[in-house]
């Protein structure tokens, strides 16, 4: 001991406490047996048991030129720790005499951190050894809270690992029941449970592989008048809805209430995810800012999914679910993340925030909840388009002609980089403010396309009240132009 007080000064517990109301640059390292950690602790420590300092230190503090204050029960196993850090390279290591019962004992502040059962000791055991985890991480998890919308396809994976990793409070909304074509992907529904309710039958799925989790079953549909009372206790919502009016519904409910959402969507070989929400983070508005024709997107019950796809896409959406709660990695704000199983491949796509977002731009206009089956032209009264349209088989005939007319692409930048065909780009919230970019074609036959033609037909709108008389609409959009001429250009 006479040697490693040579090597390693001490501090009294006094001298600790002053530096680190001081706000001195310093890391404090509690080199005891974890079970003593748990038992409480100095404000701030970190805990690295001295069998595993050779091990683990360098993880925690990369720079041996940072000070680092130990200490342990006593004062004895910090000066021995404190010896092994100097022969590692560490300059600057103090070892705090009189150890935690000193520090208790002089009426200093301690801390006694989430208490975990034995069994959630070994349950949890291996996000115990991950640095971004540890045990502050699980014990954060086991006191969040994450709703999912719907417990289908998408909803199973996920609810399944975010029950694994101890997500402490799971809210299932669904309405509907278990059906023999859903197990082909809803892997947390069996058998024995057709036609139960599908919340019931994950309840008890996810009781069966962790009773530490609370699962709170909502077995309805969400509406504009449900919504807000149940999203507002929770910490994040996962979007595996199959519907778009559901899907606008819960990216501005969650808007509203400052909740990040989770999104995903899948179809047939391929799937798409994103975090929308997040403070300065686009939602779902900015890359979709209207949805398609009604019926032009066939849902998985008329266009068939591969079994595997959900449990991929959902996984990842649990993945970004924990990231978002412990605060760690880097998310896919502001990204999405792309997913084609055939190909085997991803791909990221940037998605810039829409200032003219009217959920979470600059000036926001939708500041309550609306009638989603109407705009998304699912309700009895929506309107029916009145422009002039053209098909993407005529389009292809005059461009192979030597007959192209000049086309207009109003979709969003981070649109085009996903499929393209070239047209000129002027993104629809911006174009009666730049229709000077297009007064050399006032006179001239002007075909404007989007992704499915709802987007483009409002453009053509647009351009019929400002003079330009030979406007018309790409019928099916850019996503007809790929299923119906080039199946290169990727649909999305």
């Amino acid at each position: 001991m006479d040697e490693a007080r040579k090597d390693v000064p001490e501090w009294t517990a006094d001298q600790v406490e002053k530096a680190l109301s001081n706000g001195d640059s310093h890391k404090l390292i509690d080199v005891r047996e974890k079970d003593e950690y748990r038992e409480g602790h100095l404000p701030g420590a970190i805990s690295v048991p001295r069998g595993f300092l050779d091990m683990q230190v360098e993880e925690v503090v990369p720079d041996k030129s940072t000070q680092l204050i130990l200490y342990c029960a006593g004062g004895t196993r910090s000066l021995l720790a404190g010896r092994t850090l100097r022969e590692m390279g560490y300059g600057d290591v103090v070892s705090m005499s009189g150890g935690y019962g000193g520090w208790k004992g002089s009426g200093h502040e301690w801390v006694k951190d989430f208490q975990f059962t034995p069994e959630q000791l070994k349950r949890y055991d291996r996000h115990f050894l991950l640095p971004e985890v540890g045990e502050a991480g699980q014990a954060k998890l086991l006191q969040s809270k994450v709703l999912l919308i719907g417990a289908g396809g998408l909803g199973s994976p996920a609810a399944y690992y975010l029950a694994a990793a101890g997500v402490g409070t799971i809210g299932l909304v669904d309405d509907d029941v278990v059906d023999m074509s859903n197990l082909q992907r809803q892997i947390i529904h069996n058998n024995d449970r057709v036609g139960m309710s599908k919340v019931q039958s994950a309840r008890e799925t996810i009781n069966t592989l962790n009773p530490d989790i609370n699962v709170v079953g909502y077995e309805t549909r969400v509406t504009s008048d449900n919504i807000m009372d149940i999203i507002k206790d929770y910490d994040v919502v996962v979007d595996g809805c199959d519907n778009f009016p559901t899907r606008y519904l819960v990216n501005d409910a969650a808007v509203l209430s400052g909740i990040p959402n989770v999104y995903a969507s899948i179809f047939r070989f391929e799937g798409q995810v994103s975090v929308f929400g997040a403070p300065d983070g686009p939602c779902y508005r900015c890359l979709y800012p209207e949805p398609p024709p009604p019926g032009l997107v066939p849902s998985c019950a008329e266009g068939g999914v591969l079994g595997v796809l959900p449990g991929t896409i959902g996984t990842l959406q649990a993945t970004e679910v924990v990231k978002q709660l412990l605060g760690i990695g880097e998310s896919l704000v502001g990204r999405l993340l792309l997913y084609d199983a055939l190909e085997m491949r991803f791909q990221m796509i940037d998605v810039p925030k829409n200032p003219d977002c009217p959920a979470c731009g600059t000036n926001p206009t939708l500041n309550t909840l609306i009638d989603y089956d109407q705009f998304c032209g699912t309700g009895a009264e929506a309107p029916a388009a009145e422009v002039p349209e053209t098909t993407v088989t005529e389009l292809k005939r005059r461009l192979d002609a030597g007959r192209a007319p000049f086309l207009l692409d109003v979709r969003e930048p981070a649109e085009t980089e996903i499929a393209t065909i070239h047209a000129q780009l002027i993104p629809l919230g911006q174009l009666e403010s730049r229709l000077e970019e297009l007064s050399g074609h006032r006179h001239q036959e002007i075909v404007v396309h989007c992704r499915t033609g709802a987007r483009s037909a409002d453009a053509v709108r647009i351009l019929q009240r400002h003079g330009f008389t030979g406007a018309i609409n790409l019928a099916g959009g850019i996503r007809a132009w790929s299923e119906e001429i080039d199946p290169a250009v990727p649909v999305y």
